[in-house]
């Protein structure tokens, strides 16, 4: 897949203004351009590949000594992952300069993301190949009806690999587009993509396809009778309630700036909260990102074990983010953002509309209070609104809607939505009860089992509280018994703190036990003592299920903890180490922390590990309504009162009051 680093401009009501660019912005089109020409100077044969075009970001003391005073200089480079005669070269390009700066091959364990090219040729290659299209024949099925996508293969204990791509195929004879539901089972492909030739081929059965009927979703083609009707939503503002500066948000209380890269989606970036008491903006989330999205698979038979996706590292989730729709992916007051990508040869080409950003207005309340026993019972109440910054990104089958939403009260809360289309695996069963044995899933239709698998997302968030020297405190809640003689009470809770001073103290795996996490500022205290923080509050907890020995499991060594604690280090972003593909697991965020390197009151990036085990069931057939997941960072002893209580609620425009009848 090529790669996509998104620059954003703004294709719906509000205007951009020419001010000085961040220093994360993300690289222009003109820029994609100048690397590519810089680049292929040096590299002028044709077997070079772009497989990586991205923004190398400067030291996070220039960006902050820029944020504070505009005339600071910095640095304007793009980093490069190519390769070149089966080499992996990591390249820095100095964009002012118009020069290479560095230039090393890599040569540790695996590869980097695939491009959209050579998953495409892989695709039309199997299509073409004769003794597969021998294998469709027996089938009794026509090719030209034959959809082939790519696959990963995995490390299965290899001492050397090859970059190779599985190629699964699925059938979409009349009329159907649901391909994924409608695998030819029992075909091994696997094509060597750089050479482009098929390396392995074996056709072990024929197994039934699942029948087209029940897979369709689309509406123009669905029959009665139908579900219910859903109303659209009146909005009385005519403008949104915030600015965008180049790629700089400013909403309610909040600054912060809104990047896109090809492996991570969306990046946000030097966020920053108003106080009114202070009359200055503090700093909270120096850099956050999804770092890395594992898919394992539960069947381990010959099909199917090599199933354990990486989708970050190795098919990029911001290559793989899809144009949204107004009304359907985003509200009518959003604001979209297009994107560009570098092409496998580094040619810029544009995504249109792969953000969008908007104000929520869900009826849910701020803050509210009743005096129910004063005269006249005193109420005060005050809506919620929130800025939301959204992307989807489908990945194969599944489509995921990422959310990050910001809150006037200082939290941050990150949602991620999963839709889309089950795996599934064609069988001769069509009733529960003829199954006798593990078939390592659901049967939700005639002839189709839904295989179980689990989503691990791992955030990796930079939180710079109030400065860079930060602590990460551990408060858990115990039970004491009373010894207090002059009351009835036997029990309490009371809590106990404690500040990790290494690695080892902060890697968790969360369960019932009370206990709440908080990053904190020892050097920054309120006015009655507390140190300055935000606390982590967790959701979708999960945790690996797969033996420790296991290869997948070697290779997601980060999904080992739910939470974890580092010391800021530049390098260390994707938990799942920099080239996924084929990796070994030798170059993860559990690696890393085998150092146990001290992490108290110093600069610290926190990671988190969320997702879900999924089970299917028949309502997520033929398409699944979408399961949420999230988690919260909430400001903790950060302002000194809460900081939305002279908030100014929205004017109400009055509507004719409505009885619920027709």
């Amino acid at each position: 897949m090529a790669l996509l680093f998104l620059l954003f401009s703004v294709t719906a009501v509000l205007p951009i203004s020419s001010s000085k660019r961040h220093p994360l912005d993300s690289l222009r089109p003109s820029e994609f351009t100048r690397v590519q020409t810089i680049v292929k100077t040096s590299y002028p044969s044709n077997n070079l590949s772009f497989h990586y075009v991205g923004m190398d970001e400067p030291d996070k003391a220039v960006v902050y000594s820029w944020l504070s005073n505009s005339k600071t200089k910095f640095p304007r480079r793009a980093i490069v992952i190519a390769r070149h005669n089966h080499q992996t070269h990591e390249i820095i390009v100095d964009l002012s300069k118009r020069s290479i700066v560095s230039d090393k091959v890599y040569t540790g364990h695996g590869f980097p993301l695939l491009t959209l090219e050579e998953q495409h040729a892989g695709a039309a290659l199997v299509l073409a190949y004769e003794p597969f299209k021998a294998s469709v024949k027996k089938r009794g099925l026509n090719i030209s009806d034959v959809v082939c996508s790519a696959s990963t293969v995995g490390w299965y204990g290899e001492k050397k690999s090859k970059r190779v791509l599985k190629f699964p195929c699925f059938y979409t004879d009349q009329g159907t587009i649901n391909m994924f539901l409608r695998p030819i089972e029992g075909i091994t492909i696997v094509v060597d993509i750089e050479e482009m030739k098929v390396t392995e081929y074996n056709d072990r059965e024929v197994a039934p396809i699942p029948k087209p009927e029940p897979t369709e979703y689309r509406l123009s083609k669905l029959k009665p009778p139908f579900g219910p009707r859903l109303n659209s939503v009146a909005t009385s503002s005519t403008r949104p309630g915030f600015k965008i500066n180049g790629n700089t948000v400013k909403w309610a209380n909040w600054v912060f700036n809104v990047g896109f890269d090809a492996r991570v989606g969306t990046i946000i970036s030097t966020a920053s909260i108003y106080d009114i008491n202070m009359h200055k903006y503090r700093r909270v989330l120096y850099r956050g990102f999804i770092s890395e999205l594992f898919i394992p698979y539960q069947d381990p038979s010959e099909g199917w074990y090599h199933i354990t996706y990486f989708d970050n590292g190795e098919f990029g989730f911001g290559l793989t983010a899809v144009p949204l729709e107004r009304l359907n992916d985003c509200p009518a007051n959003a604001v979209f953002m297009d994107g560009y990508f570098a092409s496998q040869d580094g040619t810029p080409v544009k995504t249109p509309n792969a953000v969008c950003i908007f104000e929520r207005h869900a009826g849910d309340v701020m803050w509210r209070h009743t005096e129910a026993e004063m005269p006249g019972h005193v109420r005060e109440v005050r809506p919620e609104v929130s800025l939301v910054v959204r992307m989807v990104a489908t990945v194969g089958n599944y489509d995921y809607i990422i959310d990050w939403e910001f809150k006037p009260s200082g939290s941050i809360k990150m949602g991620v939505g999963l839709s889309g289309v089950l795996e599934v695996k064609p069988v001769e069963y069509t009733y529960v009860d003829q199954i006798k044995e593990d078939q390592h899933g659901t049967l939700v239709a005639d002839n189709s089992i839904a295989i179980n698998h689990d989503h691990f997302l791992n955030y990796y968030l930079d939180l710079d509280i109030d400065g860079y020297a930060n602590s990460f405190e551990k408060t858990k809640l115990v039970t004491r018994r009373n010894t207090n003689v002059n009351t009835p009470r036997k029990s309490y809770w009371t809590v106990e703190k404690e500040t990790a001073k290494t690695e080892f103290e902060a890697r968790l795996n969360l369960d019932t036990k009370p206990m709440e996490f908080a990053l904190v500022n020892p050097s920054k205290k309120t006015k009655i003592g507390h140190p300055v923080g935000y606390r982590l509050l967790p959701g979708s907890i999960i945790g690996p299920m797969l033996m420790d020995d296991d290869y997948p499991q070697i290779r997601a060594g980060f999904t080992n903890y739910n939470v974890w604690v580092t010391p800021y280090k530049k390098s260390e972003k994707y938990s799942g180490g920099n080239y996924v593909d084929q990796s070994h697991g030798d170059d993860t965020l559990l690696q890393w922390t085998d150092g146990n390197r001290e992490i108290e009151n110093t600069d610290i990036v926190l990671w988190y590990t969320m997702g879900i085990h999924h089970a299917p069931c028949q309502e997520d057939f033929p398409v699944m309504p979408t399961v949420s997941c999230g988690f919260e960072l909430r400001p903790t002893n950060f302002f000194e009162y809460n900081p939305v209580l002279k908030v100014i609620p929205p004017k109400h425009v009055q509507r004719p009051n409505y009885t619920g009848k027709n």
